[in-house]
């Protein structure tokens, strides 16, 4: 037995087209169980004792969504970052140089698209590691009936499976010996290996095997994160939450108001440092509410000239990203308005398709409702409109 450092190169910078739906952005960062898929794959390494250095190589896009997939890590905070190149080997040999002044005498590297393993994966390879293997690989007898066929689709002989293995991660090697093999294949332009472990063989170095884990698969396809979704969502309550938002401005003369976006013509305007639609800013808040997300003023004081007469759909607007970006998706936005005058039902519909347009939902999700305080109190003497809002929204993931 010898006595280890052990870096981790996790590899991330993948497009993931097989996994389509690019508006979702690459497969790595997408959700299963209320957190992105490499959140997940880096909690497994970051708890993990022999864990010296976490290299985690990106591309160069996507800094921002492997900070928030930070941000869903216990302890992130000793990890590194590495841009990666055009292919998996380049991005394999940017994340070995950057622990090359670590320390690290041994590296695992590891797809950022195997979230399920377990500690005593990298047990096992560890303990091949320390007792002399320059290279280890975790792997799994292949159990299916393999065909070769040929360019017809035609089969052409039934391949014997014995001693046949299924690859997977990390895949682990002495440190001086694989940077020194990923380097050699640089330096000679040599691009065509699949894995590192092909990389290793190609320079001689023997390659020793260990048990993989069955769980320990690599999502590939849109289905299989799906699959991985429901896997780690089952059992779990839905996050739903809502969401109450209360606002009133204050009636002056004027030509007319603005309610939920739509302008109405009257002989009275609401007074306010935007455009006062006050149906927009009870929305707002409700919205921000379902993530604890502060109000309205927090986001848009009325101190600030920038905001003097804007429209109020830049408030909603900014109030629905925001609960985007909490992983939050909209399902009913409601708003009741009181007022004596002007008459909102003609006017409904409108607003409901303006509701519909800033919170980018369908109609049916969007409801607007109006009433009289029947003369009574500051409404009641037209002096002023009020707005009630209330919005439900799930957040992805649940609670146990």
């Amino acid at each position: 037995m010898q006595l280890m450092s052990i870096g981790i190169v996790i590899v991330a910078a993948g497009r993931g087209e097989r996994a389509g739906s690019p508006e979702e952005g690459p497969k790595q960062y997408r959700p299963i169980g209320g957190r992105s898929v490499i959140a997940h794959t880096l909690e497994k390494f970051v708890t993990w004792p022999q864990a010296a250095k976490i290299v985690i190589v990106i591309h160069r896009d996507d800094e921002t969504l492997l900070q928030s997939a930070l941000e869903q890590v216990a302890d992130s905070s000793g990890t590194e970052i590495a841009f990666g190149g055009a292919s998996r080997q380049q991005s394999v040999l940017a994340g070995l140089r950057q622990l090359e002044n670590a320390g690290v005498t041994h590296v695992m590297i590891h797809d950022a698209v195997r979230p399920f393993f377990e500690h005593d994966l990298l047990d096992r390879v560890a303990a091949a590691l320390a007792s002399g293997a320059p290279a280890v690989l975790p792997a799994m007898p292949v159990t299916d009936t393999l065909k070769r066929a040929g360019a017809d689709a035609s089969v052409t002989e039934t391949v014997p499976r014995t001693g046949l293995y299924a690859a997977q991660t990390p895949q682990s090697f002495r440190f001086a010996d694989i940077l020194a093999a990923h380097e050699k294949a640089a330096a000679e332009n040599k691009t065509d290996f699949t894995d590192d472990a092909a990389i290793a063989e190609w320079s001689g170095l023997p390659v020793t095997l260990v048990a993989g884990s069955s769980d320990n698969v690599k999502l590939t396809v849109k289905r299989d994160i799906a699959m991985a979704d429901e896997k780690l969502s089952a059992g779990l309550l839905p996050d739903v939450r809502t969401g109450n938002g209360y606002d009133v401005h204050q009636l002056e003369p004027g030509d007319g108001v603005t309610l939920c976006g739509v302008f109405i013509p009257h002989d009275q305007k609401l007074k306010g440092h935007s455009d006062a639609d006050v149906a927009l800013h009870a929305l707002t808040d409700a919205l921000l509410a379902t993530c604890g997300a502060g109000d309205i003023g927090d986001h848009f004081p009325p101190s600030d000239p920038q905001w003097k007469g804007a429209p109020s759909r830049i408030f909603i607007e900014h109030a629905a990203k925001i609960v985007r970006d909490h992983g939050g998706t909209i399902m009913n936005a409601d708003v009741s308005l009181i007022a004596e005058a002007p008459k909102v039902g003609p006017h409904r519909e409108a607003m409901r398709a303006k509701l519909s347009e800033f919170l980018r939902i369908d109609l049916e999700r969007c409801s607007v409702k109006a009433t009289t305080n029947e003369k009574i109190g500051f409404v009641g003497r037209r002096e002023g409109i009020a707005a009630i809002a209330t919005a439900t929204v799930v957040y992805r993931g649940g609670k146990a």
